[in-house]
């Protein structure tokens, strides 16, 4: 078992001026914050983009309310599903759990001042939002967005602007936005990895960590492995663009009745460095999630997490196997059925830990003295669309069953399921959750169960009915079907779908407006500890100081879920509390 060298901690003076202390600050604090509003924006842009996706999908021939008196043509609906993939993928599920939540809490809940590399630290935050204004730049240059998906598939994203609208400068300012985001994840992982295994409090072992700390680790890890092999594709493809070279490029290609004046690429490289990336990526924005349900779900159901070390050996089982499966994006690419077939059986034995895990939630409530806060009931909604898009992945696990669902709706389905709306569940509970010490105030609880419920009932309404839809053969990235007869039969899924999606769309403004109105009027968070929570945030006051623990060092003498301890006065044990006699369950 591992054990923290006690080196001592990167402590730096507090900041002078706004500009030290809130823009270009070194304080991890801050720096969660900045990552956190960062993805707010994004999420929200994403979000209308989608919004615009579902009225062209459900009316195809009428105008956008607010965007123009004629209908959206085919490319500006590409335009849209490219963007509002990438920017949902990279500036919302990775940056928000991992870089906003875990920057703010890992250095806290394992007892040290700061990250590892502070000025690394505020450096990553910028150069994200620098990719973040070059993503968004794309709009509006000449020709606009790109049109060749968040996937970015060569040839399409490779031969310029002669494939199409977007594909000029608009493309090549997506590339350079993935690069140039990659650099900034790789700069992240590095300093959460060396600030886990280096500055962990005396008595903090590896076995008695936090399972936030857990998967914030094993999720940079993760990202340290994958963004460098995207980063290098994004290379590669970009100078098949401005260099006249041919990775991607295959010889004979014609555009618009021109020879396209390259030979020898492989599309299906592309394919196999982006998805080697693409999968892991899964997990970079869904383990995040594991871990704040497993450390909510524990806190209010007073109960220490029902096998904490499987659940550890769980998370680093779904990260190594992460690495193994990227083969089963590309069943359709004709790849020898004896590659897919050791894909496929891979891809199913990445659910043996999923459901360790899964099992372990329902037994850490079952018998649990349960306390249904909005956190809590994010929590439970984030096993249960997990579970749920898991299971349509059983589907796609299999090569016979993929070919025909690949390119449809329920390919669509499956993925927000599991990757998209559980993992901003997990960002919806960690923000109810630890708001109090974020900010020092509470969270309206009201509004906060309205925006749950109504959250929760419509991403099954707007999700469910795709996966039927795709049984059906409804087509992905089709901007409307009225030329194709057989889905004339879709037209009022479509629409109960879109309703369903403006409303849900709509219910997170009250999200928006409980977290700026709690920002300032929120009830104050009074009491050191208001969850009774085990982990050393709570330990400290909300918000935090600068150094964090005022210049003590905590020492850790338990696990970090000991609940319910019999013989205890109190149901909970915080981790720094003196020593016991006797040894309790859970250390």
């Amino acid at each position: 078992m591992s054990t923290p060298s006690h080196a001592a901690p990167h402590v730096h003076a507090p900041p002078q001026g706004f500009i030290r202390k809130y823009i270009f600050s070194t304080d991890h604090k801050v720096i969660g914050i900045q990552y956190y509003l960062l993805a707010l924006v994004a999420v929200f842009v994403g979000l209308a983009l989608s919004l615009l996706m579902r009225w062209k999908l459900a009316w195809p021939n009428d105008a956008v309310p607010l965007f123009g008196e004629g209908a959206l043509l085919p490319e500006q609906y590409l335009a849209l599903v490219t963007m509002h993939g990438t920017i949902m993928v990279f500036f919302v599920l990775t940056t928000a759990p991992q870089s906003g939540f875990g920057n703010y809490f890992l250095p806290i809940q394992i007892g040290a001042a700061d990250m590892a590399f502070p000025v690394i630290n505020m450096l990553s935050f910028w150069v994200t939002f620098v990719s973040f204004v070059v993503m968004v730049a794309a709009f509006f240059v000449a020709g606009g967005a790109p049109i060749s998906g968040w996937t970015g598939y060569a040839p399409l994203s490779a031969v310029g602007e002669i494939a199409g609208p977007g594909q000029g400068l608009g493309q090549t300012l997506w590339i350079v936005s993935i690069a140039i985001f990659c650099a900034a994840s790789l700069m992240g992982a590095l300093n959460f990895i060396a600030t886990t295994i280096e500055l962990r409090a005396r008595g903090l072992s590896l076995m008695r960590m936090p399972l936030t700390v857990w998967a914030w680790f094993i999720t940079a890890i993760l990202a340290l492995l994958a963004f460098g092999v995207l980063l290098a594709a994004g290379i590669l493809l970009l100078l098949d663009r401005v260099a006249g070279t041919s990775f991607f490029i295959p010889g004979g290609l014609v555009f618009t009745d021109q020879v396209v004046p390259h030979q020898g690429g492989s599309p299906l490289l592309w394919q196999h460095l982006f998805w080697f990336f693409g999968h892991p990526e899964v997990y970079i924005a869904i383990l995040p999630g594991m871990g704040v349900a497993s450390h909510v779900l524990a806190t209010f159901a007073r109960k220490p997490i029902f096998g904490y070390r499987a659940m550890v050996y769980a998370m680093g089982a779904i990260g190594f196997l992460g690495f193994c499966v990227w083969g089963h994006h590309m069943f359709a690419s004709g790849m020898s059925p004896y590659s897919a077939m050791a894909f496929s059986v891979l891809t199913m034995s990445i659910g043996v830990p999923s459901a360790i895990k899964t099992f372990n939630w329902l037994g850490t409530l079952w018998g649990g003295q349960i306390r249904f806060t909005t956190a809590m009931l994010f929590a439970v909604g984030f096993v249960s669309l997990f579970v749920t898009g898991g299971l349509s992945g059983l589907f796609l696990a299999q090569p016979p069953v993929d070919q025909p669902l690949h390119d449809t709706y329920f390919v669509v389905a499956h993925f927000h399921l599991i990757m998209g709306v559980a993992a901003i569940f997990g960002i919806f509970a960690a923000t109810y959750y630890w708001f109090p010490k974020m900010f020092g105030r509470f969270m309206n609880e009201g509004l906060g169960k309205l925006h749950f419920w109504i959250t929760f009932g419509g991403v099954y309404l707007i999700f469910v009915p795709m996966h039927l839809m795709g049984f059906f053969g409804q087509p992905r990235r089709y901007s409307e079907g009225t030329a194709v007869q057989f889905l004339g039969a879709m037209d009022a899924p479509q629409k109960f779908i879109t309703i369903a999606a403006l409303v849900t769309g709509a219910v997170q403004l009250i999200f928006l407006l409980n977290f700026l109105w709690s920002l300032k009027w929120g009830r104050k968070a009074e009491a050191l500890n208001p969850w009774r929570s085990t982990s050393l945030e709570w330990t400290i006051p909300s918000p935090p100081p600068h150094d964090n623990f005022g210049g003590r060092e905590p020492v850790v003498h338990h696990g970090p879920y000991e609940y319910s301890v019999p013989g205890e006065p109190e149901d909970f044990i915080p981790q720094d509390a003196p020593p016991r006699t006797a040894p309790a369950h859970g250390d």
